[in-house]
C-alpha cells in the first residue's frame, strides 16, 4: 500500500498533505514533527474533512523520524515550531533517515530547501534518481495562468526552467491553441511576464502543496507527461552539482530522465547554458 511521510506539520506539510488527501490516490499520508499535538490536531482535521468530500485517506500524526523509514516517498518541508527544514538541521534529519534504511524516494518541498538538496547528493552521496525538489514545480502554473490571461485563454503549453528565484520561461517553444505564443504576443510582453515571475517566488503553501502532491503520485505510480521539478545531476544548466528546474520524466519511485528543452539563443544565455 502507498503511503507518504511529511516531515513537518507546518503550513507546507499540512497543504502538501491536505491536497494528498483530497486528491485520494494514496492510501495513507503521516505527519512527523516534534510537536505532536499540533501535527495530531492538523491530521484529524484533514481525516474529518474526508467524509464531506467523499475521501477516505488516511492521515496520521507521529512524532517519531524513524517512524516514516517505510513510506513510499519521503516529504522535506517544515515544521511548527522552526519552519522548513534547512541546513545542517536538514541534512543531519536526511542522513539519520538514510542510516536507518529509508530507500524511499525524497521530495524538498520547501522553497528554501535547494542548498539542502544539493548537500543530499553531494555529502550525503544520494543518486540524483532519489531527490526533486517540488516548490518551483508551482512557478509553471503562474507562468501559465500569465501567458493565459495576455492571450485570453486558459490552455497554454510553455517550459519554465532554471534555479530560483531565477526563472526562464521557454517563449520560443510555447503554443496555444496551436499556434507559436511569439506568434501571437510581442516579444516586450513575454519579457515583462518573464521578468515579473520573480515577484512570484516564493509560492505559497497551498500552491506549493498542491505541486508536491502532483511529484509525489508521480513517484508513486509513475506518469506518462513531464513534470518540471528541481534536479541535481549532468544536466548542463550551471555548475554540475547545482539543482535547477528542468522536465523529468518520473517513474516509479524514481526520476527516469529530464529534458533540456528547446530555447533560443537569448534563452539559453539566461538559462545558464550559452548559445
Amino acid at each position: 500500500m502507498s503511503s507518504v511521510a511529511i516531515f513537518g506539520a507546518g503550513p507546507i506539510g499540512a497543504a502538501t498533505a491536505e491536497s494528498l488527501a483530497r486528491r485520494a490516490r494514496v492510501a495513507g499520508v503521516r505527519l512527523v514533527d516534534a510537536d505532536s499535538p499540533v501535527a495530531a490536531g492538523k491530521a484529524l482535521d484533514i481525516l474529518q474533512a474526508g467524509p464531506i468530500t467523499g475521501v477516505d485517506t488516511r492521515v496520521s500524526a507521529s512524532a517519531d523520524p524513524l517512524s516514516a523509514t517505510g513510506a513510499s516517498v519521503i516529504v522535506i518541508a517544515d515544521t511548527v515550531k522552526d519552519g522548513e527544514w534547512a541546513g545542517d538541521g536538514g541534512l543531519s534529519l536526511v542522513d539519520q533517515l538514510v542510516r536507518a534504511g529509508a530507500s524511499a524516494p525524497i521530495v524538498f518541498a520547501g522553497p528554501s530547501q535547494t542548498a539542502l538538496l544539493e548537500a543530499s547528493a553531494r555529502d550525503l552521496k544520494l543518486p540524483s534518481h532519489r531527490l526533486i525538489g517540488s516548490a518551483s514545480s508551482a512557478i509553471v502554473g503562474t507562468a501559465r495562468s500569465l501567458a493565459g490571461m495576455e492571450l485570453g485563454l486558459a490552455s497554454v503549453e510553455l517550459t519554465v526552467v532554471g534555479r530560483p528565484p531565477r526563472f526562464v520561461v521557454g517563449w520560443s517553444a510555447a503554443s496555444a491553441s496551436g499556434t507559436l505564443i511569439i506568434e501571437r504576443v510581442p516579444a516586450h510582453r513575454l519579457l515583462a511576464i518573464s521578468q515579473s515571475l520573480s515577484r512570484f517566488w516564493p509560492p505559497g503553501p497551498y500552491a506549493i502543496g498542491a505541486a508536491t502532491a502532483v511529484i509525489v503520485e508521480a513517484l508513486i505510480f509513475g506518469s506518462r507527461r513531464m513534470h518540471s521539478a528541481l534536479t541535481v545531476g549532468e544536466h548542463g544548466l550551471g555548475p554540475a552539482g547545482s539543482a535547477v528546474m528542468v522536465p523529468l520524466q518520473i517513474g516509479r519511485l524514481r526520476v527516469l530522465s529530464h529534458v533540456i528543452p528547446s530555447l533560443s539563443p537569448q534563452e539559453r544565455t539566461a538559462a545558464g547554458l550559452g548559445a
